[in-house]
């Protein structure tokens, strides 16, 4: 099972904490991006952390206690900052990589699925994805149980080092994420991905979870879903920049949004980088969207089944390992993650959901503690 972080207190404090219990995980998500950034850009790790240097002034203007937290991270992993600012930023800093050198290769990866349901009545508000990525994150992935002393408690499945990745919180909010990449994206110094996702988790309602995207020039591409328990929900697609490049989705008649790694608004208007760097999203968000016009979306595992499931395979859904040797070349499904809104749990999959199964994680009286 991925170890489980439980952090109190100020952003400081929570860095400590976090960099101290997950020091050895921190350490290998560092080595294992000083080898993807040699692997696909050639850069050396000097190179990177001196590329992410230029992200402290955004994030600081932004939110100076992710800077105190960040700080803090590499404090408690004994490790300099900059490492710990890096794998935060490590999407803005290859997509700079790509702009300045033709050469670089972005990795072609899967990537993730992602929903939000919303049931007409009764059952519960429901999102959640699959989480695609490099293998090495079988041995980074944590689960960071976060009680605050200034904001919200909340849960979210992350890398190691990393703020936030999906998670919900104890005011009924609810994040699932996926990666884009649109011919915007040029590793321009903006708040970074990860940085986001940590912001939309410490808000009380939908409206500030939305507002969270567009009061700072954001700096690359990403789908953010948006879940709430009283039954509201959205789709976000956001391109670099500010709030004129959101791409906002309404529920369907179901009640769901569904995305997977390209863009899908009409109104996007950039070239889709997303559909040559990942093209199995196509075919996985023709495959969710196919079985769920065939089946219940809120009976009890219509979402577990999907999130297992393997048409198009090695590339489904459920991704799994290339044979490539190279390990910055391995893609799998990392986790599967099902959060219901309304009665607070998750179920989460340590693995690919086909062979991991799921555990239920019940966070009712974590979120009742005050």
């Amino acid at each position: 099972m991925y170890p489980h972080l439980r952090l109190t207190g100020d952003a400081t404090t929570r860095g400590q904490q976090y960099g101290e219990l997950a020091r050895d995980r921190v350490r290998l998500s560092i080595a294992a991006y000083q080898n993807i950034f040699a692997h696909y850009a050639k850069w050396d790790w000097v190179r990177v952390t001196a590329e992410a240097e230029r992200f402290l002034t955004p994030i600081s203007a932004y939110g100076e206690h992710y800077i105190a937290e960040l700080q803090g991270i590499a404090d408690g992993a004994n490790v300099p900052l900059l490492d710990i600012v890096a794998i935060n930023v490590r999407t803005e800093i290859m997509f700079a990589a790509k702009a300045r050198d033709a050469s670089v290769s972005l990795p072609r990866a899967g990537e993730c699925t992602a929903f939000v349901a919303i049931p007409d009545s009764g059952g519960g508000v429901l999102i959640g994805q699959n989480w695609d990525w490099k293998a090495h994150a079988f041995d980074t992935t944590v689960i960071l149980e976060v009680d605050p002393s200034d904001g919200p408690r909340y849960v979210t499945v992350v890398e190691a080092g990393l703020l936030a990745k999906a998670g919900m919180n104890e005011h009924g909010i609810g994040i699932a994420t996926n990666a884009l990449i649109c011919s915007d994206d040029a590793g321009e110094p903006g708040v970074p991905y990860h940085v986001l996702l940590r912001a939309m988790l410490e808000t009380t309602n939908p409206t500030d979870a939305l507002i969270a995207l567009q009061r700072a020039g954001r700096a690359s591409s990403a789908s953010y879903l948006i879940g709430h328990r009283d039954g509201l929900g959205l789709g976000v697609e956001a391109a670099p920049g500010d709030f004129s490049r959101l791409f906002l989705t309404q529920p369907d008649q179901r009640g769901l949004v569904l995305h997977a790694n390209h863009f899908t608004h009409p109104d996007f208007d950039r070239v889709d980088v997303g559909v040559w760097a990942m093209p199995d999203s196509v075919f996985r968000l023709q495959r969710i969207t196919r079985e769920l016009q065939r089946s219940n979306p809120y009976a009890g595992s219509t979402f577990e089944t999907l999130l297992a499931d393997h048409a198009g395979h090695p590339n489904g859904i459920c991704c799994h390992p290339s044979p490539s040797s190279i390990p910055a070349e391995n893609d799998a499904t990392i986790f599967g993650l099902i959060m219901n809104l309304t009665d607070q749990t998750m179920r989460l999959s340590d693995g690919p959901p086909c062979q991991a199964g799921y555990r239920t994680l019940d966070y009712s009286e974590f979120f009742a503690l005050r």
